[in-house]
Parts: structure tokens; C-alpha cells; sequence
């Protein structure tokens, strides 16, 4: 599948919230974390159009991921991808493309996320971790 990234709108701010519910309901279910209007709303409240990317796959809008800059290194966030998507190379394929710019990376998952083993076939690595999120870096 073609993949390409383009500039995330202001305007994106409603599907990729409704993505992001969907992509993370059943992870947060398990941690008995689930809230459908706070999933939404805490995507909404820290949403930077400037700092994000549309994943577009087969020329229809997919998927996001946000890259920001800080002290401790660059944090991928917000990297999301429509289930029915998911397993065939594209979100392998992205967050190469990430990685390639070199540095220290950061992201965190949650607990029991299948996400997670793409991060580390990426030579991401454990840096701490609590009953809800795991972060790790890749150095």
C-alpha cells in the first residue's frame, strides 16, 4: 500500500480524535481507563496542527503521528492508524521515516499495548513505567 504524510489542518482535529477513541478503547477498557468524552477531549486540548502529520494511505487520510522537540530528546505522539490498516507495513513504514532524522526518540504506550513490539523492533527500550503507561526511548 502507498503511504505519504502530508501537513495536519486545524480542521483534522475531529476525525483524528474519533480515530484515537477508536484506536485506543480497547486498551484503555482493560485499564478500566476508558471515558469516550475524555479520550476525545484530551486529543482536542493538546492537538498542534504544526507538529503533526496526516498518514495518508491510497490517497484517503488514515492515520496521524506528532513529532515534538524537548529537552530530553524528540517525542513521537500521537501516532495513530486505522485498524483496518494496521499489520501491513505502514506504521513500520512511518515511524522509520520518524527515526531517520536520527537523535534520542521518546514515546509511551499502555500497558499490555500490542504497539509496543513495533516500537522495540525498532530499538526502542524500556525507560520507566507505571500502572497505566509505559515509556520508552530509543537512543
Amino acid at each position: 500500500m502507498d503511504w505519504t504524510l502530508r501537513p495536519a489542518l486545524a480542521s483534522d482535529v475531529g476525525w483524528i480524535a474519533e480515530l484515537r477513541a477508536d484506536v485506543l478503547r480497547e486498551d484503555l477498557a482493560r485499564l478500566g481507563r476508558y471515558d469516550p468524552v475524555r479520550v476525545r477531549e484530551r486529543f482536542r486540548s493538546g492537538f498542534s496542527p504544526a507538529l503533526t502529520r496526516v498518514i495518508v494511505v491510497d490517497g484517503e487520510d488514515a492515520g496521524s503521528i506528532a513529532v515534538r522537540t524537548a529537552d530530553d530528546g524528540i517525542w513521537i505522539e500521537h501516532f495513530y492508524l486505522a485498524p483496518h490498516l494496521q499489520g501491513r507495513g505502514i506504521g513500520t513504514g512511518v515511524l522509520a521515516h520518524v527515526l531517520s532524522a536520527g537523535g534520542v526518540h521518546r514515546l509511551n504506550v499502555l500497558q499490555g499495548s500490542p504497539a509496543r513490539r513495533l516500537y522495540e523492533r525498532h530499538g526502542f527500550a524500556l525507560d520507566s513505567e507505571d500502572e497505566v503507561d509505559v515509556f520508552l526511548v530509543r537512543r
